[in-house]
């Protein structure tokens, strides 16, 4: 982490430290402020515990493990073997990119015969798997199966699977989210229609029926339904540029992934997935739980005295869809940000006096606050947030969306 991101997260603790005390010396009920405190800590966790998705993915050979981190990353990661096994004994590798890390359990394949490129012990890939999980559980199970081959050895493969997640239950007593991964669906018939969405009804069939082999497969083994993907991962890069690209839904895999995650792994995978509709769809989380919360506040018929809490908490959500977006927590581009919506800061940026300049936004800013003010408000800004960090829409936009878009929210409270 460089010295400017661990100023930033030491900024933004400090501002998630100042609102907890804030609360406390509220008049806000009891109950009230004990669930605020609960959600504080919930969005404490998204942002200052973040660490990256540890994934084990498992799958046998010619799956396309390797092909999928970097469907993942969008860059060239993973080495891909096209004739001989290339992943090694189970075993934790981190995948690296400028967003971020991603921890990967990566297997020499499930009953696979012949020996990895690379050195790998006389165990199984199931025994490796098993002592590989041993100091550091996964968070989450990827089960591939090769589009063609899903009725191939599958009895065998669950039952191996069966037998890792029952493992990890026992070492950490975590009862593992297993997602099934039809990869390769480019290759089912007719081959002819091999660019996304694969818009054919034939084709359309063949993928729904990979599914269903697979859906209905892995309950059987794990005793309880578990969600199947299909996707495609291929996709070629030239001089650090991708020049071919028939990856789909991997942006779909990616959106369910994330909702299996720990909190504190999720902010990391969708930054460095670098796939708007992932960032976006966390970013609204974190928008409608930090928007639940102001409106909490605001419900109570307690004067300006509470509004550091209201814009404390704005400025802590604002400042995460900056740090989701994959960019860094520049003081810069909050500054413009904040100033396309009319809040002017001095040069001796902090996160919470950015807070307390939020204020000017509230209408009625004044008085008192009400709850459906304080929701409107925090919801219209995280919308704008979104479009500046993650769409990349202009300066001069982000003003509308966030008028817009509050004149909506507070018709939509004052109709319920």
């Amino acid at each position: 982490m460089t010295k400017e991101n661990i100023e930033s997260y030491s900024q933004m603790n400090d501002l998630l430290d100042f609102i907890l005390k804030e609360l406390e010396k509220s008049k806000i009920p009891k109950g009230t402020k004990a669930k605020i405190k609960a959600e504080i800590m919930e969005l404490k966790s998204f942002l200052l515990d973040a660490r990256p998705a540890r994934i084990a993915i498992v799958g046998r050979r010619g799956a396309g493990k390797s092909s999928l981190i970097n469907a993942i990353f969008g860059e060239e990661r993973a080495a891909v073997g096209d004739v001989k096994p290339e992943t090694a004994k189970g075993k934790w590798h981190s995948y690296t990119s400028d967003s971020g890390t991603l921890e990967i359990l990566d297997t020499r394949g499930l009953g696979e015969g012949e020996a990895s490129s690379q050195d790998h012990s006389e165990h199984t890939p199931l025994e490796e798997l098993q002592n590989s999980i041993k100091d550091k559980c996964p968070d989450a199970i990827l089960f591939l199966t090769k589009a063609k081959e899903v009725s191939s050895r599958i009895d065998e493969d669950t039952q191996e699977l069966l037998a890792l997640k029952n493992s990890i239950k026992d070492i950490h007593e975590y009862n593992i989210p297993i997602i099934g991964v039809v990869t390769q669906v480019d290759e089912l018939s007719p081959k002819s229609v091999d660019q996304p969405p694969f818009n054919n009804d034939v084709k359309q069939n063949n993928i729904n029926e990979a599914i269903t082999v697979l859906s209905t497969k892995l309950e059987e083994a794990v005793s309880t339904p578990v969600n199947v993907i299909p996707v495609c991962s291929y996709f070629e890069m030239e001089e650090n540029q991708i020049v071919y690209d028939i990856r789909w839904n991997i942006d779909e895999l990616l959106n369910y992934l994330i909702e299996q995650l720990p909190n504190e792994a999720q902010v990391v995978l969708a930054k460095l997935a670098k796939v708007k509709a992932v960032q976006k769809k966390l970013s609204r989380k974190i928008g409608k739980l930090v928007s639940s919360m102001t409106s909490a506040v605001g419900a109570n018929p307690i004067p300006i005295a509470d509004l550091p809490i209201i814009t404390g908490l704005q400025m802590a959500m604002i400042s995460s869809i900056a740090i989701i977006s994959g960019r860094k927590l520049k003081k810069k581009q909050l500054m413009e940000f904040l100033g396309a919506l009319g809040v002017n800061l001095a040069s001796g940026f902090a996160l919470r006096q950015a807070a307390r300049k939020l204020v000017k936004l509230i209408p009625g800013g004044g008085s008192v606050i009400s709850g459906g003010i304080a929701f409107a408000g925090t919801y219209a800004l995280s919308e704008a947030a979104i479009a500046y960090f993650i769409d990349e829409s202009p300066l001069e936009s982000v003003k509308s969306i966030y008028n817009d878009t509050f004149k909506r929210k507070r018709k939509e409270t004052d109709e319920e």
